[in-house]
């Protein structure tokens, strides 16, 4: 896949190849770069022909299906329902439903949009009531190799007229003290999983590819705000971020999308319809064909 870079972008791939040149031999001893230029550790992935790929991941995920596009070899785009299993997330006001359902029916629809417009390869991160850790999620992500993943969850509030939908980005600073708070709410449900990396090289690459994904990450945050503005109803501040574990372990463009209050009695009668879901399924489509589309 050809990437269009950012002239930032372009600036770290050249600082980048500078430190490759003088410290080539220290990476090959780091085990990060193999004789003949294959990553350590990513995972192979080929054409789904038969519109499943298995591969090695960990106990709670035994495969992840691909779907095919109309043209072979497209990017994967991987969608991941929040919450699942022991985790439910928020339960509704009417008390009717649980977030753990609500994301799984919206990404179930936005793979079924995308697969029906063919325009990239789609996976899901679990397609039935399971639990996945934050780190496998983000696990799939990588070995996958995918070009972005988009996490959906429900948003909950004390006060009842809460409404719109949010979308987060990577950053390494909050945008505000409610992201913070609920970036460490979400991050404690990865344990004690360092994203630190080992070695002076290792750190240099990382540190170089974590402000490509920031990049990507708020590209990618602010198509969705786009598309959405008009037919989704909106927070009046939609764009935030915060230093999120799952979007910054995928090693891809992440976005994590809050759908909507569960907690408003209306945004709750929205999210539980299909028909109320369509809007924001639409908008997340094209956003996500277009980002793909820039990108190659």
């Amino acid at each position: 896949m050809i990437i269009f870079a950012s002239a930032k972008s372009r600036r770290a791939a050249a600082l980048g190849g500078v430190a490759l040149a003088m410290l080539g031999s220290a990476a090959l001893l780091a085990g990060l770069i193999r004789p003949g230029g294959h990553d350590v550790g990513k995972a192979l992935v080929g054409e789904a022909r038969d519109a499943t790929l298995t591969v090695d991941l960990p106990q709670a995920v035994a495969d992840v299906p691909v779907s095919e596009a109309r043209v072979p070899g497209r990017p994967i785009v991987l969608i991941d329902p929040g919450h699942g299993g022991h985790d439910p997330g928020s339960t509704s006001v009417t008390a009717k439903v649980q977030e753990k359902a609500l994301t799984l029916a919206l990404s179930a629809e936005l793979r079924d949009l995308l697969v029906e417009r063919g325009r990239v390869r789609v996976a899901m991160t679990r397609r039935d009531d399971r639990y996945v850790a934050l780190e496998q999620r983000a696990d799939i992500a990588r070995r996958l190799g995918a070009a972005l993943f988009v996490s959906l969850h429900m948003d909950h509030a004390p006060n009842p007229l809460a409404k719109g939908v949010t979308v987060y980005s990577l950053a390494d600073v909050a945008s505000d003290q409610d992201a913070a708070r609920f970036a460490s709410s979400e991050n404690r449900l990865a344990g004690n999983a360092s994203s630190e990396p080992d070695g002076s090289v290792r750190a240099l690459l990382s540190d170089l590819a974590i402000r490509d994904e920031m990049e990507g990450s708020a590209a990618l945050a602010e198509r969705i705000v786009r598309h959405a503005s008009g037919p989704v109803v909106l927070r009046p501040r939609p764009h935030q971020f915060a230093a999120f574990h799952v979007l910054r372990r995928a090693a891809t463009p992440a976005v994590l999308v809050e759908a909507g209050y569960i907690s408003n009695v209306d945004e709750e009668a929205r999210l539980t319809t299909p028909k109320g879901r369509a809007p924001l399924v639409r908008a997340l489509a094209q956003a996500i064909e277009a980002d793909v589309a820039v990108r190659r």
